[in-house]
């Protein structure tokens, strides 16, 4: 098993939980979270004085996903979370060692 964590634009939200349900994920958690990356923020204006915004808006989706759907989650966020302009986002994929259902004590792959 294992845990598939997104970063994306919050715009992206809706395509990527669609892309994700097309492809059989059945549940996942999804925080809003700041940050940047490699655009390093940017600079707005307001009333008239300029002042950078270092954190960006972003949304953290977690999925925990069989290994033998992991291409297919990978591949249906990658697509429907590009925008092909910077700060598109990352995915990260960490092993999942035990993954347990609280209601039934379902374990490993039965619990999710």
């Amino acid at each position: 098993m294992k845990m598939v964590t997104a970063i994306i634009k919050p715009f992206k939200l809706d395509d990527v939980r669609e892309a994700l349900s097309e492809v059989g994920v059945q549940g996942m958690t999804v925080t809003e979270v700041k940050g940047f990356g490699h655009q390093q923020g940017h600079t707005e204006l307001y009333r008239g004085a300029e002042y950078v915004v270092d954190f960006l808006p972003k949304v953290k989706i977690e999925a925990a996903v069989s290994e033998h759907d992991l291409d297919k989650v990978i591949d249906a966020i990658t697509k429907s979370a590009n925008t092909g302009k910077i700060g598109d986002g990352k995915i990260f994929v960490h092993a999942l060692e035990q993954t347990i259902r609280i209601r039934t004590g379902d374990m490993g792959q039965d619990a999710l």
